[in-house]
């Protein structure tokens, strides 16, 4: 299996004792998105790597994304499991140096007629700090991404230009990912690059376009692909 390090900042998370020697707890994770695909088993698993030279505890905390991408998404912890359905385990692992452990990520129940989806923040927690001087230990933790869809998939998104803002909205049940957007001008030439996008059911989304002829953009629900003009 592939390991990559893939670093958020927005979830580094700092101990700070004293302005001395600085150590960096080096955690690295197999993948930082599951996507549960109809047709496909409901679980799978995340590989944690402890690539530091010290004894590293890790505590994973599953949360429900809540009308994700819309003014009114929530991320609400997960307490009751069977309820949330969604089971991750274990909570909690303890790696020494160079160990990898799997974390497991399983839907519970039927699934869904609409997306459901949640976040997994897995990060490295404080142990002892051991140096000569005093010390700032630093984490770097990871939000992953679990999506567990429907098991049929329906619906589109939907585009509507006014001027030169296009304006999608998922209709469907499921999130799409638009990427490799690209609009050119009326010769056909000084074709720009547009911003990508997760579309939740049920959201929208604005593109600002510099142009007034057609955009293309590549949909993809999972490993399927396709070409849509709007």
């Amino acid at each position: 299996m592939t390991i990559r390090k893939i670093l958020l900042p927005a979830l580094a998370l700092v101990a700070a004792l004293g302005l001395g020697a600085a150590a960096r707890a080096e955690m690295v994770l197999s993948q930082v998105i599951i996507d549960l695909l109809p047709g496909k088993p409901p679980r799978e698993d995340i590989e944690v790597w402890n690539d530091s030279a010290e004894r590293m505890y890790v505590l994973a905390e599953p949360f429900e994304i809540r009308g994700p991408g819309t003014p009114a998404e929530q991320r609400v912890a997960v307490t009751q499991p069977e309820q949330a359905g969604l089971l991750v385990s274990p909570l909690r692992l303890v790696l020494e140096p160079g160990e990898k452990r799997s974390i497991r990520i399983a839907a519970i129940g039927a699934r869904p007629a609409s997306d459901r989806v949640y976040r997994v923040t897995i990060k490295p927690v404080a142990g002892t700090v051991t140096a000569e001087t005093s010390a700032l230990k630093v984490f770097v933790g990871y939000d992953t991404l679990v999506l567990v869809r429907p098991e049929q998939i329906a619906g589109e998104v939907e585009g509507v230009r006014s001027g030169r803002t296009l304006t999608l909205r998922n209709t469907g049940n499921t999130a799409q990912e638009l990427f490799d957007g690209r609009q050119c001008d009326a010769a056909g030439s000084n074709c720009l690059a547009l911003p990508a996008k997760r579309l939740y059911p049920g959201a929208s989304w604005e593109v600002t376009l510099p142009f007034d002829t057609p955009v293309s953009y590549k949909a993809s629900i999972g490993p399927t692909m396709r070409v849509r003009e709007f």
